[in-house]
């Protein structure tokens, strides 16, 4: 049978393992810079509950990333902005409905539900996100005939936001990715951030996903191949 001082000393021991095992996690917590930027994507009202575009659970991602949010000095946010009767809108095309994919001459368009259209409070950024740094916010998908899931580059492949040049003239080498929807805006732009050459992290759990068709499963899958870097808010060092 154990005595008394054997006990202590156990607890001790423990508490030291505890004590080590918090530090080797904190050496190795991803701590952003002043090269690091987060970037906020699409955490707009349309995407939220009574959203016409709702994401399931999209308003979770909204304390996580104002959490996050506190350790990083650059913060970039977008916004979907949408013309009235725009491409992507299934409503602009006589008997489609929505999540019907169509051909247009820059590829394959998965067809929407209106939304996020220029001046709606639908397209308003959440009034709960809480990021006072926020620097820029970067509007896409403005122009009538071609879709913008990608904070850097529009479905086209081509168009720019300008998104690219405006990090590298400030310096970042190294991109944080949350917001709505894991496997449109967030994957093309997590996809993009790589093609520009940053080193780009996806925050999961600072995410949702609309999941159609395989898409969640697929834009893991082309992230992973990219060499985007899958993790979770608290690998973050606040």
């Amino acid at each position: 049978m154990l005595d008394r001082r054997q006990i202590v000393r156990g607890l001790g021991i423990s508490a030291l393992a505890t004590l080590a095992a918090d530090k080797v996690w904190a050496a190795d917590a991803i701590k952003p810079d002043d090269a690091s930027v987060l970037l906020v994507i699409d955490v707009q009202n349309c995407f939220l509950p009574g959203g016409s575009l709702a994401v399931k659970d999209g308003e979770q991602v909204v304390p996580v990333i104002n959490r996050i949010a506190k350790a990083f000095t650059n913060v970039v946010m977008t916004q979907d902005w949408h013309t009235p009767a725009h491409i992507s809108f299934a409503s602009t095309h006589s008997g489609k409905k929505p999540f019907e994919v169509i051909d247009l001459a820059y590829g394959k368009q998965v067809l929407w539900p209106d939304h996020c259209v220029q001046g709606t409070d639908g397209a308003a950024l959440s009034k709960d996100l809480a990021i006072p740094q926020a620097e820029l916010v970067i509007r896409k998908g403005y122009h009538n005939d071609v879709d913008s899931y990608s904070a850097f580059t529009e479905a086209d492949g081509k168009t720019t936001t300008g998104l690219a040049a405006y990090l590298k003239a400030r310096g970042i080498t190294t991109v944080f990715v949350a917001g709505l929807a894991t496997d449109f805006c967030v994957a093309w732009t997590a996809l993009d951030a790589r093609k520009a050459g940053f080193t780009t992290y996806v925050v999961e759990d600072a995410c949702r996903g609309i999941d159609t068709q395989g898409s969640l499963a697929k834009a893991w899958a082309d992230m992973a191949e990219a060499g985007v870097k899958r993790i979770q808010s608290a690998d973050i060092a606040a």
